[in-house]
């Protein structure tokens, strides 16, 4: 980095974030909508967080939109359950395959030995892992990275699993490729961070910022020395549109999955931070006028927001009105309560 560096404010940077994700304006409802809403994956550890996550950025989004035959669910990056484009997942998949020795081996050993169990069947992935004489069914997500296993979890029983052929892709062409997504979702960012959030050893983020050097600009920003695709920038230095009046982004929504210095930039102040980044489970994220303002969760009909300070009436009735749009089966608009704990 030197001096010449593009110099980016923290407004910028939201902007640009909430921008590319949808965040102020949502996509009109349809497939191409349904690939740029999950263009970086969609963390769906918590149940159906996916969907909720394309509810927040494409109009019309349904209870069943997750189950678009667009779209599959895999275990994506750090082996958590994600929904992705069915045309990308070799992106997904293939890109956080590890480079060689035995973390290679183990992922293809285990794919061959789950496509050998399973022929062209569909079963239950802790009677496969018993199966396989696999005491923690768990380590079969280490297979995930060969592209051959798909995944099937509502949230309420065990993950359904099964096979399909490996993606016809170059692995480091994938991993380049998830790289680039990564940048445009999350950047301003650094090959550390991309590591960290693919699930890759630290070695594997540099080599896939060295591969994509000559399309990166090197910023700066409040937080540190950072790198942004060079396509990115004119939308970096484009004056910011109005930012949507309310979103309620669930658990491990691309918005908020961050880390380190990004934390700070998002949630400048640090005992907010610990609210939204618990040690466990995490909570949704209140997003009114273009700032995080607080927390939310749900058990059943019931959505609790829990604000950082006292919000106008018009930002109540637009998180209202977030919250009565929720695309979920057991939640239907005039039947949600809100319970506003602040």
């Amino acid at each position: 980095m030197t001096g010449s560096s593009l110099r980016l404010t923290r407004a910028q940077i939201l902007a640009f974030r909430r921008k590319v994700g949808a965040l102020d304006e949502r996509l009109p409802r349809g497939r191409r909508s349904l690939r740029l809403a999950a263009w970086a994956g969609l963390q769906d550890s918590m149940p159906r967080a996916a969907l909720l996550s394309i509810h927040a950025r494409v109009e019309g989004t349904e209870p069943s939109t997750w189950e678009d035959s667009s779209l599959v669910q895999i275990w994506g990056p750090r082996h958590h359950a994600y929904v992705v484009p069915a045309r990308d997942l070799a992106v997904f998949s293939l890109g956080r395959l590890p480079d060689e020795g035995g973390a290679l081996r183990v992922a293809e050993d285990l794919a061959a030995r789950v496509r050998g169990l399973l022929g062209g069947a569909r079963m239950a992935f802790g009677k496969a892992g018993r199966a396989l004489g696999e005491h923690n069914a768990n380590r079969l997500r280490y297979a995930a990275p060969t592209g051959t296993i798909l995944i099937r979890w509502d949230g309420a029983r065990q993950p359904t699993i099964w096979t399909v052929p490996r993606p016809e892709v170059d692995p480091r062409d994938a991993r380049l490729e998830l790289a680039r997504r990564y940048l445009h979702v999350f950047g301003p960012t650094s090959a550390g961070g991309f590591a960290q959030w693919a699930g890759i050893g630290p070695r594997g983020g540099v080599a896939a910022f060295d591969g994509l050097r000559r399309s990166l600009t090197p910023v700066r920003t409040p937080v540190g020395d950072s790198w942004i695709l060079s396509s990115d920038e004119p939308t970096f230095r484009a004056a910011a549109g109005p930012a949507a009046s309310a979103r309620l982004l669930p658990s491990g929504h691309t918005y908020f999955l961050l880390q380190g210095g990004d934390r700070e930039l998002l949630v400048p102040d640090a005992s907010r931070r610990r609210a939204l980044w618990t040690p466990r489970v995490w909570p949704g994220g209140v997003l009114a006028d273009g700032e995080i303002v607080g927390t939310w969760r749900r058990s059943v009909g019931t959505v609790t927001i829990q604000t950082w300070r006292r919000l106008s009436r018009a930002a109540r009735d637009a998180v209202d009105a977030e919250a009565a749009s929720l695309p979920l089966r057991d939640i239907r608009a005039g039947r949600v309560v809100v319970r506003w704990d602040d």
